[in-house]
């Protein structure tokens, strides 16, 4: 009996050991709270984040225990990536945004069009009348497709009534970097210099890549088995995210 609580005891050690080594260092699940992302990413979307991507800090690891100072193995994150990130303000809390500005760009709203280092982002309109969540309620907005300079292109929304107009000039200090949510007018990112503001690239967690899961959490609970063909986004699943 002895012999068996140990080998039993030791089994759990050694998949606790594995699953910490591949939430550490390769890939780690993470759920969307909110409607910051949409219409690219919805609440009650699972996805998975690489966390070698960008190589590796205290973050990496949960809890974030101070083992060693700054990255190691870093490469350089792309502008449009989808990324998920520890905020400034508390080094704890997970956000995930797209990130827009790297070091030593200027960023800047004027008449709700947006701009990097003095050039108008594209913004090209898909549709009108279509709806997005803020907090709990629906927003009538506008569909574009962006473009960056680099050629990469994912969707925004815009409130109807474009809420974001006019916002300072962001200057990206060396070694951070400048985050926006799809859903730019309902979206605490780095335009809320208090919150979140310009984040480090030691507190870079890894790089968002594909939809595993997704169900509707504002309709109900996935225990609700008997619901599942109305709660659970089957077209989502397995979708990479851009």
């Amino acid at each position: 009996m002895k012999k068996i609580i140990i080998e039993n005891t030791l089994t759990i050690i050694y998949a606790l050991i594995i699953a910490l080594f591949i939430r550490s260092l390769l890939i780690q699940p993470f759920y969307i709270p909110s409607s910051s992302m949409e219409p690219n990413l919805l609440v009650g979307d699972r996805l998975f984040v690489t966390k070698y991507t960008y190589g590796f800090s205290k973050h990496s690891f949960p809890f974030s225990p101070p083992i060693f100072k700054g990255r190691i193995l870093h490469n350089n994150p792309e502008r449009g990536d989808v990324i998920v990130f520890k905020t400034p303000a508390d080094n704890r809390t997970d956000y995930i945004k797209r990130l827009i500005g790297l070091p030593g760009d200027k960023i800047q709203f004027i008449d709700g069009n947006l701009f990097l280092n003095n050039l108008e982002i594209f913004k090209d309109l898909n549709s009108k009348k279509e709806s997005v969540f803020c907090g709990d309620s629906k927003v009538n907005s506008n569909f574009f497709t962006e473009k960056l300079p680099s050629g990469t292109k994912f969707n925004t929304a815009y409130f109807s009534n474009f809420t974001l107009q006019n916002t300072d000039l962001f200057e990206v200090p060396k070694n951070h970097y400048f985050f926006l949510g799809d859903n730019r007018d309902c979206s605490k990112d780095s335009r809320f210099l208090s919150s979140v503001g310009y984040v480090h690239r030691d507190n870079l967690v890894g790089k968002a890549r594909f939809i595993f899961f997704s169900s509707d959490s504002k309709k109900g609970s996935i225990f609700e088995i008997w619901r599942w063909g109305e709660l659970i986004r089957f077209d989502r699943f397995f979708k990479k995210i851009n």
